[in-house]
């Protein structure tokens, strides 16, 4: 595609006495409406708007008629208000659903990564069970401990045995050696 304007292009219908608005990055304005929705929940916030409206009665109340600039019971200050209210709004939602988004991206991860986990576990269980099984052939830790012990006892049998055969035809081999002594 072409990167002439939208006016020079033959195939589009043009828009006489259309206002243009300036464009903003979206990403920058809801960062921007987000620290105003933050400074505006704070401690700070309410302590400075209370002090600028308790200035505004005293000074609209205590000051000669000519330097008061709100006389007629506060309609300025009401405008004031109404006005900061009406820009306030829209960017607390603002920075609401761009929270919003943030959280849902966050979620759908979470609910992701505790799929995989979940396919995990229950990986290692099926690995866990047929290890089991496979376990169940093969022989245990008391069961080689006895059989060990069994073996032990009976190589002991065999070399008393072979020791009291040794003894035996020693004692055959001296008397043959020795006739007195039978």
């Amino acid at each position: 595609m072409s990167s002439e304007p939208r006016r020079d292009r033959l195939d589009q219908p043009v828009e006489p006495g259309r206002v243009r608005l300036p464009r903003f990055n979206p990403e920058s304005f809801g960062q921007w409406s987000e620290n105003i929705a933050r400074y505006m929940g704070t401690a700070q916030f309410i302590v400075w708007m209370t002090l600028v409206i308790a200035a505004w009665f005293l000074w609209n109340t205590l000051a000669p008629a000519k330097m008061q600039f709100d006389p007629y019971t506060f309609t300025f200050l009401t405008l004031i208000l109404s006005l900061q209210a009406s820009y306030a709004a829209p960017l607390i939602l603002l920075a609401q659903n761009r929270q919003a988004d943030r959280d849902r991206l966050t979620m759908e991860e979470d609910r992701r990564r505790a799929a995989m986990q979940k396919a995990d576990t229950e990986y290692l269980a099926r690995e866990i069970a047929s290890l089991r099984i496979a376990l169940g052939e093969v022989a245990t830790r008391d069961f080689l401990r006895s059989e060990l012990a069994r073996l032990a006892d009976e190589l002991d049998e065999a070399a008393h045995r072979r020791e009291k055969r040794a003894r035996a035809e020693w004692e055959e081999d001296r008397k043959e050696w020795d006739p007195e002594r039978s």
